[in-house]
């Protein structure tokens, strides 16, 4: 990914957990893969006429990738919550809105894994690999805990199992 808007990911959480939303109803991620320029956002201030209007401009792209899949979704979305840098900024304490690690496209920096210098010390979230996203970040978690030791994996599923009813 070099460029803005060239890539999108999307998850859909709730076909694996029908709580996260009401009967007959789903929740949609959708997020461009950490392209967004902090710039162009830096001097704009949150709750103004020029953010909102920035926000809904830098929707658009995502908007238009939905509409690639689902031609109605802006008349069937119920609710719907744009997040910007600076939103991640100021919910999240991001460094500069970052969403994800900040990995520089076209180079060679490693994906951060769970290991730390820190014996004993893992690492999950949207910083480590496989990255930003719901799903992504359960698969950090699960890298996390088989990184402990392969013999953790029986006992994981059997609480797995009891966390179902």
């Amino acid at each position: 990914v070099e460029s803005e808007d060239n890539a999108a990911l999307i998850s859909i959480p709730s076909v694996h957990d029908d709580s996260l939303a009401p009967s007959g109803h789903g929740v949609l991620h959708i997020y461009t893969p950490a392209t967004e320029d902090f710039a162009r956002w830096e001097k704009v201030e949150s709750g103004t006429k020029e953010y909102d209007q920035l926000k809904e401009e830098r929707s658009q792209y995502l908007w238009q990738v939905l509409e690639k899949i689902i031609p109605d979704i802006r008349e069937r979305a119920r609710i719907v919550q744009v997040g910007t840098p600076l939103t991640h900024q100021r919910f999240l304490r991001r460094h500069r809105g970052s969403y994800g690690p900040a990995i520089v496209a076209g180079t060679d920096a490693p994906f951060p894994f769970p290991g730390t210098p820190i014996n004993g010390l893992l690492l999950c979230g949207d910083s480590c690999f496989p990255g930003i996203g719901v799903p992504a970040v359960a698969g950090s978690g699960i890298l996390a805990a088989n990184s402990v030791d392969l013999s953790s994996v029986k006992p994981q599923l059997e609480l797995l199992e009891t966390l179902k009813t």
